[in-house]
């Protein structure tokens, strides 16, 4: 049975409560964003204590100086204000041309007025002047005035160069080396970057202006003994309304298949582990370790009530939502995990079950660390399949020690679940755990930047309220110090020493994954294993996610340890 490929249509939408007429139809104009306000970066009036740098901190936060960490940190503040020209980098920073003013409100009429993105202008230049208005940077021309001249970017989906084009992405090559700077202690460096990127950093137009914006945010947090407060940064999850979040997440997923993509995926996936069963009279019990907020599984109920011989006689469903202890710590957040205070999706979702004629049961397992599961916590059954769903959270577990990955997916293996989906982001390691905070934050740049290259085109290079709550929450990626992803390679390898043998995907899952990315820009493709063990989601010929189907492995039945059956 393929699954639906349209995970928004209007009878998967009678699951939210207000029924249909609360979402925009996405032919409407949804893109007022009057209710969410741009906020400011180096704001002229912070204290620039705001800025200075813990000398207690760790190595990788550290500046690699030994007495001047509140100087590089003080001046990169003070940068804004600075009245003396500031010294060129060394030769091996890299060529920077060409890049696209400050972007204003004059630049895209196409804006509405309670949309501009209104800037404090710095009160004196660090920077020698040309003639013609235009700041020089080491012989780059950085466009600071109007007109229409080579470089200058329009807010559309298009505009942001090939993804793979590097001389077009001029973000990173000015995020990347002032990392390496902060890493090295060069303190002219640091400074003159941090000027750069607060003249052209912008919340709103491409992906350029808004990886700057947000990457900005996060040196100046990695510099900072006192990160910023919540109401200067963007608008994230936890700090939304439970209604407009839901709403924000099902436009997501009607124009972006960054999430709607795998969790297609992984409901055919159980659906054909439960093929497979041959006891249709046995309970489904799915354990969601996921980031759908309950979004993932109106479509999967649905298809569970067309199965040949009707739904199995009860749904248990086990959510674990990630821990509110790592809400506060801005180096723990995971991005997408964590919704706001008071949404509740199980008493939408228990109703949209019952009017599919599905016997539905729900626990919630609230703020339950990942590292603490067991069968006990999770209430297994023997007369049950047990499956598991696991989207985008276990690349979390890396901050007691490096095999904490390894040690859960084995306590996962000892519960004997019938089969687990494993999604995660296809990058490779950013190397957080060596230490070298430049090698992790340009891999984590790189993430960022498919993100948020990928809602230019999603949202048509039009500013709405959705777009910036899901590019909030994305940004979290470059402050969290325990975000580390180790591509799909090392993934498989993890959960085969772990007991797992890797699955074949059905023809369901594949023609359902093609049927679903017809609907998106067709920049986005989906890429299948020789064999179907595995399919990934790539954007503009670079990969994003991968999806794998996982059971146990059969010549491996007794590897078990006694630490793992003490947990068990």
């Amino acid at each position: 049975m393929t699954m639906e490929p349209n995970p928004t249509s209007d009878h998967i939408l009678d699951w939210i409560e207000g029924s249909v007429s609360f979402f925009p139809s996405f032919l409407d104009n949804p893109y007022d964003s009057s209710d969410i306000h741009d906020y400011q970066l180096w704001d002229q009036g912070q204290d620039i204590s705001l800025y200075q740098t813990d000398a207690n901190t760790d190595s990788s936060k550290a500046i690699n100086n030994n007495n001047n960490n509140n100087t590089i940190a003080a001046a990169a503040a003070a940068s804004t204000t600075s009245t003396t020209p500031l010294e060129p980098y060394d030769s091996n920073t890299p060529t920077l041309s060409d890049l696209p003013k400050k972007r204003n409100a004059a630049d895209e009429p196409s804006l509405k007025p309670s949309q501009n993105h209104k800037h404090k202008r710095i009160k004196s230049r660090p920077m020698n002047e040309a003639d013609n208005g235009d700041a020089v940077v080491e012989g780059t021309t950085v466009r600071k005035s109007g007109g229409n001249k080579k470089g200058a970017s329009k807010a559309n989906g298009n505009n942001c160069n090939n993804g793979n084009n590097k001389e077009g992405r001029w973000a990173e090559q000015l995020l990347n080396p002032c990392a390496i700077a902060i890493t090295g202690g060069n303190l002219n460096r640091v400074q003159h970057l941090l000027y750069v990127l607060h003249e052209l950093a912008s919340p709103t137009g491409d992906a350029n202006h808004r990886l700057a914006a947000h990457g900005l945010r996060a040196l100046t947090h990695h510099l900072s003994s006192t990160p910023s407060s919540t109401s200067s940064g963007p608008i994230t999850f936890a700090s939304t309304e439970p209604r407009f979040f839901q709403k924000s997440l099902l436009k997501f997923y009607e124009v972006s298949p960054w999430f709607s993509f795998p969790n297609n995926i992984a409901n055919a996936s159980i659906l054909q582990v439960l093929s497979e069963e041959p006891d249709n009279s046995r309970t489904l019990h799915i354990l969601d370790i996921g980031v759908s907020h309950g979004v993932q599984w109106p479509t999967f109920l649905e298809a569970l009530s067309r199965r040949p011989g009707g739904p199995p006689p009860l749904v248990r469903l086990t959510v674990v939502t990630a821990s509110s202890s790592t809400e506060n710590d801005h180096n723990m957040e995971t991005p997408f995990s964590i919704g706001p205070p008071g949404d509740n999706f199980s008493s939408r979702l228990l109703g949209f079950a019952q009017s599919m004629n599905v016997n539905l049961q729900i626990n919630r397992l609230e703020n339950h660390p990942l590292e603490t599961l067991n069968s006990q916590s999770i209430g297994t059954s023997p007369d049950e399949t047990f499956i598991v769903c696991a989207q985008f959270r276990l690349h979390h577990l890396n901050h007691n020690t490096p095999d904490e990955r390894s040690e859960f997916l084995k306590v996962l293996r000892n519960i004997e679940p019938k089969g687990v989906i494993l999604s995660e982001n296809n990058m490779e390691c950013c190397c957080s755990s060596c230490g070298n905070f430049a090698t992790g934050f340009s891999r984590r740049v790189e993430y960022l930047w498919r993100f948020l290259d990928s809602t230019s085109s999603a949202f048509k290079g039009r500013e709405s309220d959705e777009r910036r709550v899901m590019e909030g929450e994305a940004a979290k990626a470059l402050t969290n110090q325990r975000e580390m992803n180790e591509g799909k390679e090392k993934w498989c390898e993890r959960m085969k020493e772990a007991g797992f043998v890797g699955e074949i995907f059905g023809e369901d899952a594949i023609d359902g994954g093609r049927a679903l990315l017809r609907k998106y820009d067709n920049n986005w493709e989906m890429k299948v294993e020789e064999n179907n063990s595995s399919v990934g989601l790539w954007w503009k010929g670079q990969p994003v996610s991968f999806c794998s189907l996982w059971k146990l492995d059969g010549n491996d039945q007794g590897k078990t340890s006694s630490t793992l059956t003490s947990k068990l």
